[in-house]
């Protein structure tokens, strides 16, 4: 990363990778961070992060199953940057019910709460707050996704976790649409620090000709 001061709205920062994401970005001070979660009230480890660190973050309350509240947070992120905009949008959404769901199997409510969380949710995220994109330099939205939702590489397991895979198999799709347009767990292979670096690593020399493509956190492109 250079010195150019860079404004991040990253979805879904109480743990796991988007906790990871701010961490990180926050070590910078070149860096300003909008930190969602559903209830930051109860997100203590995220609070205190905040705390420590050397970049500037501002904890905003955001759930992207409700969309009076993700319509009702662009205000407060707006009082926050005043006439900047948000260079990197992070769609950081990924709900899994949890145990294994086969296609022939699976809750078919779970399977809607799934795809309603992970794809609807982040298209609503990403039109909301596209025109504070739009207004900066970055002009970068990500959608974090998963291997599980390529049907064009190995993906060990996968037929295991159905609606979840289904779900960024269409998030995949919505990122494609996106660019088209006018406008982790006991189980993981890595840990969340190395995986986080190696999406900033592939997030920072994107292009515009790399719209709507799907990267591992290695920055290799992944065929889906």
């Amino acid at each position: 990363m250079t010195d150019a001061h860079r404004v991040w709205l990253i979805i879904g920062t109480s743990h796991g990778i988007g906790l990871e994401l701010v961490r990180q970005l926050a070590a910078s001070p070149a860096n300003t961070v909008i930190a969602t979660c559903r209830s930051p009230t109860s997100a203590t480890t995220l609070h205190e992060l905040a705390a420590s660190v050397m970049g500037t973050v501002h904890i905003v309350a955001l759930d992207t199953d409700d969309r009076q509240s993700v319509q009702a947070s662009v205000a407060e992120v707006v009082s926050v940057l005043g006439d900047s905009g948000i260079d990197y949008l992070i769609n950081n959404v990924g709900f899994n019910p949890g145990g294994y769901d086969k296609a022939f199997t699976m809750e078919l409510d779970n399977m809607v709460r799934v795809f309603t969380t992970n794809v609807v949710g982040s298209a609503h995220v990403a039109q909301t707050y596209l025109p504070l994109v739009a207004k900066s330099t970055g002009k970068t939205i990500v959608n974090v996704s998963s291997t599980l939702g390529s049907m064009g590489s190995e993906r060990p397991g996968g037929e295991l976790y159905a609606s979840y895979s289904i779900s960024k198999a269409g998030l995949n799709m919505l990122a494609d649409a996106e660019f088209h347009s006018d406008g982790g767990g006991e189980n993981a292979k890595l840990e969340v620090s190395v995986g986080v670096a190696g999406i900033l690593r592939a997030i920072m020399p994107l292009t515009p000709a790399d719209s709507g493509k799907f990267f591992r956190h290695s920055g290799e492109e992944v065929p889906w």
